[in-house]
C-alpha cells in the first residue's frame, strides 16, 4: 500500500488570522486534527482559542494581535519563531463586513456610504492582508519555503446581487449592500498574483481561496432567496471549505501559485 503523503500538514507550522471566527476556529481544529502546529491570530481570544490550548498544549498557541499592527504581528512572529520555528503556512482569514445590524448610513445609497466605513473594512481585509504577508510571508520567503492563502470571497469575483436583499425593502427598509468588502476582496486576489510572482523563486506559492456564503442562523427570508439563487440549492457548511485549505497547505498543490481557487456551489458559473 501506498501512504498518501500529498494532503500531509503534520510537518506545517500555520499562522491562522481571525482564528477565533467561524471559519477560522474549523480551519485551526482541522490542521491540528491533522498533526500541524497552528497558531491563532484574533484580536481577542475566544472560548475556541482557550479549547484549542488546553487539548493541543503542544501544537497550539494564540496571539492577541490586530491584523493592522505591523509592530504586534513582528512580535507575534517572534514567538511563533520561538515556540515552533519558521512559520511554513499562513492563512490570511481575517475579515470584517458591514453586519445584518450596520446603521442606516452603511446601508443606504453608495453615494452617502461613510468614508471612515471604507477606511476600516479596507484596513483589515486588505491591509491586514498586505501587512501579515510583509512579516509572516517574509519569513517564509527567507527560509526558501512556504504557502500563502489569502481568503477571498465570491463578492470580489461578481457583485454582489442586490435581489438577495428584497425582503428587507418589502418591509420598508432603506438596504443596500454596502460597498467595501467587494473591492477590499478583489485586493486580496490581485494581491496573491502580485506576490506569487515575486516570491516564486524563493518556493513561496500565493493562492487564494474564493468561497461563498456559509450557514450561521441567518434569516430565513435571507436564506430562501440565497438558496434559490445558487445552483447547488444552500450555503456552505461550515466544514465545506477545510478540503480547498487542506490541499493549498500541503505538497498536493505544490505547483500551484498565482492562482485563485473558487469553490462556491456554482454561483459564479452563472
Amino acid at each position: 500500500m501506498i501512504k498518501d503523503v500529498l494532503f500531509d500538514v503534520s510537518q506545517e507550522i500555520i499562522v491562522i488570522t481571525g482564528a477565533c471566527g467561524q471559519l477560522g476556529q474549523e480551519y485551526s481544529k482541522s490542521l491540528l486534527e491533522r498533526g500541524a502546529c497552528v497558531v491563532g491570530v484574533d484580536i481577542e481570544a475566544s472560548l475556541s482559542s482557550e479549547m484549542l490550548t488546553a487539548q493541543y498544549p503542544e501544537c497550539y498557541t494564540f496571539c492577541k494581535v490586530s491584523v493592522t499592527n505591523k509592530s504586534s504581528l513582528q512580535d507575534c512572529l517572534k514567538l511563533v519563531l520561538n515556540r515552533f520555528g519558521v512559520p511554513t503556512v499562513l492563512i490570511n482569514n481575517a475579515a470584517i463586513d458591514s453586519p445584518p445590524s450596520a446603521p442606516p448610513q452603511e446601508t443606504g445609497p453608495f453615494e452617502d456610504y461613510p468614508e471612515a466605513s471604507w477606511d476600516k473594512v479596507m484596513d483589515v481585509n486588505l491591509k491586514g492582508v498586505f501587512l501579515c504577508c510583509q512579516v509572516f510571508g517574509a519569513a517564509m520567503a527567507r527560509s526558501g519555503h512556504g504557502s500563502i492563502i489569502n481568503i477571498a470571497s465570491i463578492y470580489g469575483v461578481v457583485s454582489p446581487d442586490p435581489n438577495l436583499y428584497d425582503y428587507r425593502r418589502q418591509r420598508g427598509e432603506i438596504f443596500v449592500k454596502p460597498v467595501a468588502y467587494s473591492p477590499s476582496k478583489s485586493g486580496v486576489i490581485s494581491l496573491s498574483r502580485y506576490l506569487a510572482v515575486y516570491w516564486a523563486k524563493h518556493n513561496v506559492r500565493t493562492n487564494s481561496l474564493t468561497i461563498a456564503g456559509v450557514f450561521n442562523d441567518q434569516e430565513k427570508p435571507f436564506l430562501d432567496a440565497y438558496c434559490e439563487r445558487i445552483p447547488v440549492g444552500r450555503m456552505a457548511d461550515v466544514s465545506e471549505y477545510t478540503g480547498s485549505i487542506l490541499f493549498l497547505a500541503s505538497k498536493a498543490s505544490q505547483y500551484m501559485t498565482g492562482s485563485n481557487l473558487v469553490v462556491d456551489g456554482g454561483w459564479t458559473a452563472i
